[in-house]
């Protein structure tokens, strides 16, 4: 009996399987797999794979049989009524053998399994901490024997988290009138006028919180101006205004995104003060907040606007307005399970009124204030209050104002009319101690200095305009080099001659130089020493009254 023991065992086990394999055929067999399966699937023959499997004490699922079987023996030549009945005692293999076929402890997997199926649980609990799929590779290597390459894990990590169940978020209920959300989407393709050529637009949507009424408009591109005049054509046609409007951190409204204190774009937020509604962006990355507009941009895409092109924004808006009117309106919506229309004539009356003019829109930017006190706009300078020279202020201008704004409070600092190109803004206040004479000044000071001066310089300035300027200053140093008497005759000179230059002035001095004026000892002008002596006397006088 041990002889043909040995021999079945030798022949059963002729072919010796690796681990790998080995493992194979006893997870199939663990699943349940038939032996025509199992060969199939790794390539083993029948008889191999039913010799591990008894060894293993597994179980041999028999071949499925359309009807009854005429031969109780299987292709093997083996009933296998006998293989699931009898016991692992029983088997034709030696103990020996068996004992050498002991699997190790991870268990196998099938071909099509991940091998990180075993460790599932262990890999669960990390993802549920926020490991990183480096680190759970790590730790299953070091601390499981796991044998796998990282890429494994990775997918693995990847499948787990895609599984995840969405995270449960509340509905926002607010009252009539309160909150109005806002945000862009894809719009549909229309012809660009110029390039004739099919452009993506831009879609905004504007939806009241309350009843879900939404304001649906397009546009070919975007600006801070283009933003806050899409919020002023929502508002007109709702009928009013919300009074808080949720945004995203969107370029055009917010500069600064900041959760706890957000900084808005001064346009936009000017607009929103305009009408009375407070701007209100949404944490960074969280869209949620304001699901509602969220729903209201993919059901345009989806519906009126999926796959449709459109030859002018004018044909785009009509449609997108005929759709909004006779389906968006009129449908039952699945939250409030009430009419929109209905809502919104119950949220109409609750809504902000709008002002009687429109917001006055203007450019705005910042600016540097240069050395002479001035800063530039569209070419022409204007004067900053002092103490502001190299600061950078905010600015804003239209073609009625230019306004400095404080760089702390936003408050207004100073106001000016716009002028032309090249020509400076300085009031008379903000003007330095060592401010250089203006031309009128200068004018005056030529009139007084002689007759003929001033008419010449004033026959400077009437021909060269500002040009003449420094020719009217060098009649003014001649005036200290040569005195009042010779220039005065040089001028009358010149304006005889019809050459009123300062380069015939001075020419004219240097050939006719005058002789200095000598000091006279006696003249009626001068009085006499003992006149002052007797003044100064008489007025120095003390009085018999006055104390010592």
């Amino acid at each position: 009996m041990t002889k043909a023991t040995g021999a079945s065992s030798r022949a059963g086990l002729a072919n010796v399987l690796s681990d790998e394999k080995k493992q194979q055929v006893l997870a199939l067999g663990r699943l349940g797999w038939s032996l025509r399966k199992i060969e199939a699937a790794t390539g083993i023959r029948r008889e191999t794979a039913s010799a591990y499997l008894r060894a293993a004490s597994i179980a041999i699922r028999a071949p499925r049989q359309v009807g009854p079987p005429s031969n109780p023996a299987t292709a093997d030549g083996v009933s296998t009524d006998s293989w699931l009945s009898k016991p692992a005692s029983s088997e034709v293999v030696s103990t020996e053998s068996t004992a050498a076929m002991t699997p190790w402890p991870p268990p196998g997997r099938a071909p099509a399994a991940s091998a990180c199926e075993p460790y599932r649980e262990i890999i669960e609990r990390a993802v549920g901490l926020g490991r990183n799929a480096m680190a759970i590779y790590q730790d299953l290597v070091s601390e499981h024997g796991l044998r796998a390459k990282y890429a494994s894990v990775r997918r693995f990590v990847a499948r787990l988290r895609a599984q995840e169940l969405p995270e449960a978020h509340v509905v926002i209920h607010t009252e009539a009138g309160q909150e109005g959300q806002v945000d862009y989407g894809e719009g549909p393709m229309v012809r660009q006028p110029e390039t004739g050529k099919y452009r993506r637009t831009r879609l905004f949507v504007f939806t009241l919180g309350h009843s879900r009424k939404s304001i649906r408009l397009i546009s070919f591109k975007s600006s801070s101006r283009i933003w806050a005049e899409l919020h002023e054509r929502a508002f007109r046609r709702l009928g009013g205004a919300p009074r808080v409007v949720v945004l995203d951190n969107l370029r055009e409204g917010v500069i600064k995104p900041d959760f706890y204190d957000p900084t808005l774009n001064p346009l936009y937020a000017d607009v929103l003060r305009h009408y009375g509604v407070v701007g209100l962006p949404c944490r960074v990355r969280d869209p949620d907040r304001k699901g509602k507009v969220e729903s209201g941009v993919g059901h345009a895409q989806r519906t009126p606007l999926r796959g449709l092109r459109f030859e002018t924004i004018a044909e785009a808006q009509s449609h997108l307005d005929r759709w909004e009117t006779n389906w968006a309106d009129t449908r039952i919506h699945g939250t409030t399970k009430r009419q929109v229309s209905a809502m919104y004539a119950e949220e109409r009356p609750s809504l902000l009124p709008l002002p009687l003019e429109p917001f006055r829109y203007y450019q705005y930017g910042d600016r540097t204030v240069h050395l002479d006190g001035h800063l530039e706009i569209n070419g022409a300078y204007y004067c900053a209050p002092p103490g502001h020279i190299g600061r950078v202020l905010p600015v804003q201008w239209d073609e009625q104002h230019v306004r400095l704004m404080d760089p702390q409070t936003k408050q207004l600092m100073r106001e000016y009319r716009p002028q032309e190109r090249g020509r400076y803004r300085t009031p008379i206040e903000y003007m330095p101690k060592r401010t250089p004479t203006t031309t009128l000044q200068l004018l005056a000071m030529a009139a007084h200095a002689g007759k003929n001066v001033g008419a010449l310089c004033t026959a400077i300035h009437r021909d060269k305009g500002e040009w003449g300027v420094k020719g009217i200053l060098g009649v003014r140093s001649l005036l200290r080099q040569h005195g009042a008497i010779a220039v005065d005759d040089a001028c009358a000179a010149a304006l005889e001659m019809c050459v009123p230059t300062y380069r015939f002035v001075r020419r004219y001095l240097d050939r006719n130089p005058k002789p200095p004026l000598a000091l006279r000892q006696i003249d009626p002008l001068i009085r006499e020493l003992t006149q002052y002596r007797d003044h100064i006397n008489r007025m120095t006088k003390e009085s018999p009254d006055e104390p010592r």
